[in-house]
């Protein structure tokens, strides 16, 4: 079994310390605060569980960036809300052309990408945790931590159709982003499991984080 390098704890206390200030700048004048407040349950959830996890489980640097890099995303989205992230005018400003029009999408594709990142950016973190916790050989940590990828996206997607049954009107359907797409829960939740497999693929061949059995 090889052990797992944990990051440093100087480097985990900045990535969170750059989180914070991150979090705050885009906490300031949000597209919609009413969802943004939404949003950020996920970021107040996190918050002990990040905490509990770090005091008791040593993280590599390639996990604990993962999911900073996710948690980034996330606040993002939180601030535009999922469905009206500008990417297409950022891409305007750098290459002169929007993204969807270089890609001929008709929608706006930022929930679609962070959903897959979901998969691939939690496989890391989801790996190690069941190597430390359980000692799983290497292939049944690849197989549990997709199936978590999966159930959590399937838990996530039950979670936005309550609220906006709950919310309703313009705020549930922020919230729910589907943007007229019957099958925007179907094709989230793929995508994440096709993250998760393509992080499976990596960490395959990364061997100093996961037992070889």
């Amino acid at each position: 079994m090889s052990a797992i390098q944990a990051a440093s704890p100087r480097y985990a206390l900045t990535l969170f310390g750059l989180f914070w200030v991150y979090w705050l700048a885009l906490a300031i004048a949000p597209l919609y605060r009413d969802d943004w407040m939404l949003e950020n349950v996920l970021v107040v959830m996190a918050i002990p569980l990040t905490l509990l996890a770090w005091r008791r489980y040593r993280f590599s640097t390639l996990a604990i960036t993962a999911y900073w890099l996710f948690m980034l995303l996330h606040v993002l989205g939180s601030h535009y809300t999922y469905a009206e992230v500008p990417y297409n005018d950022w891409s305007e400003l750098l290459f002169g052309r929007s993204l969807n029009e270089m890609l001929g999408w008709q929608r706006n594709h930022f929930d679609r990408l962070v959903h897959g990142l979901f998969g691939l950016l939690f496989m890391p973190a989801f790996c190690e945790w069941l190597q430390q916790a359980t000692g799983l050989p290497r292939r049944w940590q690849y197989t549990v931590a997709i199936s978590l990828v999966m159930a959590i996206s399937g838990l996530y997607e039950i979670m936005e159709w309550v609220a906006a049954l709950l919310f309703g009107g313009d705020l549930g359907q922020a919230y729910l982003g589907t943007q007229g797409d019957i099958w925007d829960a179907q094709k989230d939740m793929a995508l994440a499991g096709l993250g998760s497999l393509l992080g499976a693929t990596i960490l395959f061949f990364h061997e100093p984080f996961i037992s070889k059995k």
